[in-house]
């Protein structure tokens, strides 16, 4: 019988630095420009289940599915993508990652943000987690950050 493939959200590639991402030993990464450290972790007991990220004090919390999700329609798009990082209160650059993340046109139609007021920065959040689970190739320079599937 063949062992059944994990999950992107269950799946969890080990980095230097990273935990397991999970509430006991969440990941420790930097946003792409490596400017702020975040930790993040899966939260499936959540209603409905989240990925929650902490930024010093902020918490931010997002749809879990975001990560197969995110990575799906970066294997479709099958090139680079802006990041295109921006607050809930601004508008997204088309073409972005961001403005895929709050998109009518996304898998949950909207924002995958959970919490009102701190619903964006996906493009900013989200990335690190792809790669650190090896699902994403992730830019590193102080602006214009890119991210592709792996």
């Amino acid at each position: 019988m063949a062992a059944k493939k994990k999950s992107a959200v269950e799946s969890s590639k080990s980095t230097s630095g990273a935990g397991a991402g999970t509430p006991e030993s969440p990941w420790t990464l930097k946003t792409p420009p490596g400017t702020s450290e975040l930790v993040a972790y899966r939260d499936p007991s959540a209603s409905p289940p989240a990925l929650v990220v902490k930024v010093g004090s902020t918490e931010l919390r997002y749809h879990l599915r975001a990560i197969e999700d995110l990575h799906a329609m970066l294997v479709a798009h099958g090139d680079w993508m802006l990041l295109g990082s921006a607050d809930e209160q601004k508008p997204a650059a088309e073409g972005t990652v961001e403005a895929w993340g709050r998109s009518e046109k996304n898998p949950v139609k909207g924002f995958y943000g959970l919490k009102k007021g701190f619903r964006g920065r996906f493009g900013m959040y989200l990335p690190p987690v792809l790669e650190v689970l090896g699902l994403a190739e992730v830019e590193h320079q102080p602006r214009n950050n890119r991210m592709r599937a792996r």
